[in-house]
């Protein structure tokens, strides 16, 4: 399993995936699932894969080195796309692509054709944009009243998101929260690890602003980690205690009751 997050707010785009895949407890790897293409000044896009690594890096190939386009026959790479819309369109038929070949395959091996896609950035002329693109190659498209998409082990993280992000946030206030949530995640879930990579593409630069991947034993991300365990262990000894205990002098049965 693996955990993506992207956030689109007024000042730019942050993407953050995690790197491990495993295939059983005694098998566990890392893979790059956050993937740049950017040509500066031109275009800057991220994009991060959930599910089946085959499928999800056959997929990313096929961005790279084209896919046919069903109305004119000709080869097109994701460098070549006029818009974000006509990129998510691509990605979706590399999509199709690839399960039209290896579908019939994974279904004789009794596995699931299972990946999704995070899709942000800006090219050249066109606004940014953050799309979820699923395993049929379908997409929906982020907005200003749900400022964050995600995939995969999404549950753990959901909740700070929901709570602290808006689209007024900081730019980089949206990167140490979704920060929180990979955290929060990675405590919850065994299958979701670091390294962390992470992205910031700000609005209107055609250009990648942040590219970094957090290593075990990262100075910042530890201590990001030990300041929200403890705001958290802060803010429940403020909360009152709930004032549902037992009356003071009930009788207590024999099992406590």
């Amino acid at each position: 399993m693996t955990y993506c997050v992207g956030v689109l707010v007024k000042g730019g785009l942050v993407m953050i995936a995690d790197t491990r895949t495993n295939a059983g407890l005694d098998n566990i790897s890392t893979y790059r699932k956050l993937h740049l293409f950017v040509q500066p000044g031109q275009r800057a896009l991220a994009l991060a894969s959930a599910g089946n690594l085959s499928v999800s890096q056959a997929v990313v190939s096929l961005l790279q080195e084209g896919t046919e386009n069903p109305d004119t026959h000709e080869l097109e790479t994701i460098n070549d796309a006029p818009t974000m819309f006509k990129a998510a369109q691509l990605i979706g038929r590399a999509i199709r692509q690839v399960r039209t070949i290896d579908g019939p395959g994974l279904q004789e091996a009794d596995l699931r054709f299972d990946v999704s896609f995070l899709f942000g950035g800006q090219i050249e002329g066109g606004p940014m944009r953050l799309y979820m693109i699923y395993s049929a190659g379908n997409f929906i498209e982020c907005s200003q009243d749900a400022p964050f998409l995600q995939i995969g082990e999404h549950k753990y993280g959901k909740p700070i998101l929901d709570r602290a992000v808006s689209h007024g946030t900081d730019l980089y206030d949206a990167l140490k929260i979704a920060l929180i949530s990979m955290d929060s995640t990675i405590r919850s879930n065994l299958s979701v690890g670091l390294p962390i990579d992470i992205a910031v593409i700000r609005r209107d630069t055609l250009t990648t602003e942040v590219v970094h991947r957090i290593e075990a034993g990262e100075p910042y991300f530890h201590d990001l980690r030990e300041r929200w365990s403890t705001a958290l262990r802060a803010a429940h000894m403020a909360i009152p205690t709930p004032p549902y205990g037992r009356p003071q002098g009930a009788l207590v049965g024999r099992n406590g009751f």
